[in-house]
């Protein structure tokens, strides 16, 4: 299996990220996780480390906002013209808003700050001097794995980080900047229906955002409720699309605790939509954040679990553009992705 990986990530990595009640922490999103996953790869004989191609703004802009990127772009550097403190120790420093905005009927203003408020969800996609060129090199890896699931017609995985299933059509969030895996199933939805799995912890509300009014593409998440888990205000049973993608959206909220048993019914069901949307393609959305003991969720899923996972997906049959997101107990992270992974080789 081709797997896609560049070492530009590690050139994003800010110093803190602020939680809930304004606590400063270290930032879980960190390169570590890379790590851990290149190790339990690197054990294997079925894995082919490749550079990811370079395929320039055009499929980027495809489901992103020219302005937001744009503002991806300039923040850091503009920041750092602005303000001294910055400018005399950039390292301890990430880009985070003070104010958000509402977005009932609003826009981005001139000042940085506003624009922040603006194209940023929360206090998670802290923005440093790395941090747009690593989204960019993330990005081409989701979509150099599109273009070989496409070519051979056989499954890929895009190692992205930044993740990016959190990132909407002109919003941050989530740890999230580009939604790498919108970019690849717009990429490979030129080429034929396709379909898209979210087994992320977290609802994928950037992927929804981007698709919700659409027809070509089929959206499905599996995630925690948000009555009590983040995104918090998207992700229910009740939004299934609108306009022409009414019917094309489908969320699966489930309850804490959920373990291997219950996530594997909801998975099913999840699959048997697939099968009745017949695509050529699927994009999977590999979050290994519903763990058993996942720092940042509260499912239960076992190693023998995403082995399930792993294999019902794979009975699919579809040439299948894995896409790495989220997981955060490190320790475990390598042979969780190795496991998912393994069935598609």
């Amino acid at each position: 299996m081709k797997i896609f990986y560049s070492e530009e990530h590690r050139n994003h990595y800010p110093s803190f990220e602020v939680f809930d009640g304004g606590k400063r922490v270290p930032y879980f999103e960190n390169p570590d996780r890379m790590d851990r996953i290149l190790a339990a790869l690197k054990q294997t004989d079925w894995v082919e480390l490749k550079e990811p191609e370079e395929f320039g703004l055009d499929p980027i802009l495809a489901v992103h906002d020219k302005d937001y990127i744009n503002f991806l772009a300039s923040c850091w550097d503009e920041w750092l013209d602005s303000d001294p403190e910055v400018a005399a120790s950039p390292e301890t420093h990430a880009f985070l808003p003070a104010t958000f905005a509402l977005r009932r009927s609003t826009r981005p203003t001139a000042s940085l700050r506003g624009r922040g408020g603006y194209y940023m969800m929360d206090l998670s996609a802290c923005i440093v001097a790395g941090t747009y060129k690593a989204a960019l090199v993330s990005a081409n890896c989701a979509l150099s794995a599109a273009k070989e699931v496409f070519s051979a017609q056989s499954s890929a995985f895009g190692l992205c980080r930044p993740p990016g299933h959190h990132a909407g059509k002109d919003y941050a969030g989530g740890y999230c900047y580009i939604n790498n895996a919108s970019v690849a199933a717009n990429w490979l939805c030129a080429k034929g229906k396709t379909a898209v799995l979210d087994i992320d912890y977290h609802a994928g509300n950037g992927t929804q955002d981007i698709f919700y009014e659409r027809n070509d593409v089929l959206t499905i998440s599996i995630h925690g409720d948000p009555e009590f888990e983040y995104p918090h205000y998207i992700g229910f049973a009740n939004e299934t699309g609108a306009g022409a993608g009414l019917g094309f959206h489908k969320n699966y909220p489930l309850a804490k605790d959920t373990g291997d048993e219950g996530y594997l019914s909801a998975l099913d069901d999840a699959l048997k939509m697939i099968r009745q949307f017949a695509p050529g393609y699927l994009v999977v959305s590999a979050g290994m954040d519903t763990f058993d003991g996942d720092p940042l969720g509260t499912f239960r899923v076992t190693q023998n679990g995403f082995q399930e996972i792993g294999k019902r997906i794979a009975s699919l049959n579809l040439p299948t553009a894995i896409i790495m997101e989220g997981g955060y107990a490190n320790a475990a992270l390598g042979e969780n992705v190795r496991t998912l992974l393994e069935n598609f080789k």
